[in-house]
C-alpha cells in the first residue's frame, strides 16, 4: 500500500500505541540530553545527566554557573566533553536573554529558528530538529539513521546522509508537536524490533509491502 507520511504515522501508532517521549524531567534536561547524545549512546548520556542532576536539577541558571572545567568533568561519560561543554554553554548563553522561555524563543524567531540554532556552536542538523520538535514544539522530521533505514525499506532511494531524507520528507499540517514526538519514538521502537543490523525482520513487520509517498 502507498502511504503518505501522515498515514504512515497513523498506521504505526495504531499498531504500536503511544511510546515514551524523549527522556527528561523538563525542557532544559531534554536540551542538554540532545547535545550529549551526539556520537554516543543513551547509556553514556544517562551517566552524564546523573552527574548534573543533583547539582543543578536542570535549572538553566545553575547550569550556567558551573565553570567550564567542572562541566567537562561532569559530562565526561558522554564523550567529546570539551566540545559538548562549549555547545551547552553557548546555547544557554543564547537563551539567557529570553529568560529560558522556550515559547518566547519560538515566537521571536518563528520560521528562522532552525537557521538560528544551526549557527550555534555544536548544533548540527539532527540536533536542531530534535530541539525544534521536543523543546520548542515546532514539528520537524528527525531524519536520523533509524528513520533513513525505515524509509529506505519503504521505497525511498539514496538515503545516505541526514539531509537526503530531511530535504524530501516534511511533516505536514496534520502533525502537532506531540504527534511529531510520537512519530520519532515509533520509528525508534520499530527499528529496535524489526531493523536491527545483521538481523532484520522487516518482511515480518506490519509495514511489509508498504511504500511511502513523499
Amino acid at each position: 500500500m502507498k502511504l503518505s507520511v501522515w498515514e504512515l504515522y497513523q498506521k504505526m501508532f495504531n499498531h504500536m500505541g503511544a511510546v515514551g517521549n524523549w527522556p527528561g524531567e523538563n525542557k532544559t534536561e531534554i536540551l542538554i540530553g540532545a547535545i550529549l547524545v551526539q556520537n554516543t549512546n543513551w547509556t553514556n548520556v544517562d551517566y552524564a545527566l546523573d552527574n548534573l542532576r543533583p547539582l543543578t536539577h536542570f535549572d538553566p541558571q545553575k547550569l550556567m554557573a558551573i565553570d567550564n572545567q567542572q562541566l567537562q568533568e561532569l559530562i565526561r561519560p558522554a564523550g567529546f566533553y570539551r566540545n559538548k561543554s562549549k555547545a551547552i554553554q553557548t546555547i544557554l548563553q543564547w537563551l539567557a536573554p529570553f529568560e529560558f522561555n522556550y515559547d518566547q524563543v519560538a515566537a521571536h524567531y518563528g520560521d528562522d529558528l532552525r537557521t538560528e540554532l544551526l549557527a550555534l556552536r555544536g548544533i548540527g542538523n539532527e540536533t536542531a530538529d530534535v530541539l525544534l520538535t521536543f523543546v520548542f514544539d515546532m514539528p520537524r522530521m528527525i531524519a536520523d539513521n533509524y528513520a533513513r533505514r525505515l524509509f529506505s525499506h519503504l521505497g525511498v532511494p539514496d538515503l545516505h546522509r541526514y539531509q537526503d531524507l530531511a530535504r524530501v520528507c516534511h511533516l505536514d499540517h496534520h502533525f502537532t508537536a506531540k504527534e511529531a514526538q510520537q512519530f520519532h519514538g515509533l520509528i525508534l521502537e520499530f527499528s529496535k524490533k524489526y531493523l536491527r543490523r545483521n538481523n532484520e525482520h522487516f518482511a515480518e513487520s506490519f509495514l511489509a509491502g508498504d511504500t511511502v509517498q513523499l
